[in-house]
């Protein structure tokens, strides 16, 4: 499927945009414009590609992105809240323990909902 979607000239532009400029305020028009397309066009075509609508696909790239920097590096989360493009750590928090299951702290440390140490 990747192989494919990338191929796709402008869906694959689409994508290297989101992963180049992550903390960009992308929506699908401006995405759908920078490419060359309608904004219904692009939206179609980008969801039948990826599996995903373009900014359900990007929210999650950006927390997963992040969740593996809360793992590997010592930065704050406001560090890697804002550079993954959140406006502020409540709302990257309650974003990440959407997608991830735990806050961000709990996720670094390695508490995660199926631990049976959590309590929360």
């Amino acid at each position: 499927m990747w192989l494919t979607t990338l191929a796709d000239r402008q869906i694959g532009a689409a994508l290297a945009l989101m992963h180049d400029t992550p903390a960009h305020r992308w929506t699908v028009a401006g995405l759908a414009a920078k490419v060359g397309m309608s904004r219904s066009q692009f939206a179609a075509r980008f969801t039948e590609s990826v599996g995903l609508p373009p900014l359900e696909y990007l929210a999650s790239w950006r927390i997963r992105s992040a969740a593996r920097e809360l793992r590997t590096t010592d930065r704050t989360v406001w560090a890697i809240a804002s550079r993954w493009g959140y406006g502020s750590e409540s709302s990257f928090s309650h974003a990440f323990k959407r997608v991830m299951g735990a806050s961000p702290g709990r996720y670094r440390a390695g508490r995660t909902p199926q631990d049976p140490t959590d309590q929360e």
